[in-house]
């Protein structure tokens, strides 16, 4: 799939406040300093589409791109919680759930690991919720271009390994780099097959 065009369609809190035109909608969400922004603004091929930042965890509303008229890709906030109140925490928490759960647009939520680290606690206890959920998801591991193709292979392997140790099979799961492009056509050929 080529993106030709990828257009602001608006944010919300609530999945009730989404854009009006119903599309079919692919979400992106991680912990904070995942490389979220970068992986949008890389499969999109716009450098400022999705606001990136040296601080992490500053999408904090349910952002809607309408891309080539055809579908949504969905800008959720992190579930990693950068520094802020519980209350804040609370009502992001409240906020991710609400649209995973009631958005029936909604084909395939893409949760974003770092592929530079083991994986979190706080990753796997999200991943376990999704299937809890009967959510759709696959998985993209991002910075691939941060380690050599070995360590980067032997580190995804791992990852692998400590989920298949709560699940029988795994979702999708994709390797990507923002700087170099790497999993783009994947990614969006992945995509493609349900529009």
């Amino acid at each position: 799939m080529t993106i030709n065009e990828a257009v602001f369609a608006g944010s919300s809190t609530r999945e009730s406040q989404k854009p009006s035109l119903r599309l079919p909608e692919f979400a992106f969400i991680g912990r904070s300093n995942v490389g979220k922004s970068s992986l949008i603004n890389m499969l999109c091929g716009n450098s400022k589409l999705a606001k990136t930042s040296s601080t992490p965890g500053k999408t904090k509303l349910i952002n809607h791109f309408r891309i080539n008229g055809k579908w949504y890709l969905v800008d959720l906030p992190g579930y990693g919680f950068a520094k802020i109140s519980k209350t804040a925490r609370e009502e992001l928490r409240k906020m991710i759930s609400d649209y995973i759960t009631r958005s029936r647009e909604m084909v395939v939520l893409f949760v974003l690991l770092d592929s530079r680290h083991d994986i979190t606690r706080i990753d796997r206890e999200f991943i376990a919720s999704l299937g809890e959920m009967g959510v759709p998801f696959a998985i993209i591991f991002t910075k691939g271009d941060k380690l050599g193709p070995n360590a980067l292979k032997a580190q995804i392997e791992k990852n692998r390994q400590i989920l298949m140790e709560e699940w029988e099979e795994l979702p999708p799961v994709f390797s990507s780099s923002s700087e170099t492009g790497e999993g783009r056509d994947e990614i969006l050929d992945y995509i493609e097959q349900y529009i």
